[in-house]
């Protein structure tokens, strides 16, 4: 799934900001543009994963042309973001820890 984003430019004392238009509440950062970008992939398939769980429907994407006539993010970089189909996996096992649990994965 190819998801657009709208990449907020960094200064010297903040990181990349990123939102994803079409996901309501998904959004991430990284230090990097780089980083920033592969931080985004994890947020959209962690939203899209919550929202399945939940039993709701995923917005199908924009076209990037759509959200940059918008308005709402000039100045920013835009991209998409291609969110792999094994992120978005029924496969995925997920195991659920409390503060008294601890974990160690050591070699």
């Amino acid at each position: 799934m190819k998801y657009p984003i709208a990449i907020e430019v960094d200064d010297e004392t903040h990181a990349y900001g990123v939102v994803v238009p079409d996901l309501p509440g998904c959004y991430s950062a990284g230090d990097t543009l780089d980083l920033a970008y592969e931080n985004a992939k994890e947020a959209i398939a962690g939203w899209i994963e919550v929202e399945l769980d939940d039993g709701h429907e995923i917005p199908l994407p924009s076209k990037l042309e759509d959200i940059e006539k918008q308005g709402d993010f000039k100045g920013w970089i835009l991209g998409i973001v291609e969110v792999p189909d094994d992120f978005l996996s029924e496969k995925t096992h997920r195991i659920s820890m409390t503060n008294d649990d601890q974990f160690y994965a050591g070699r």
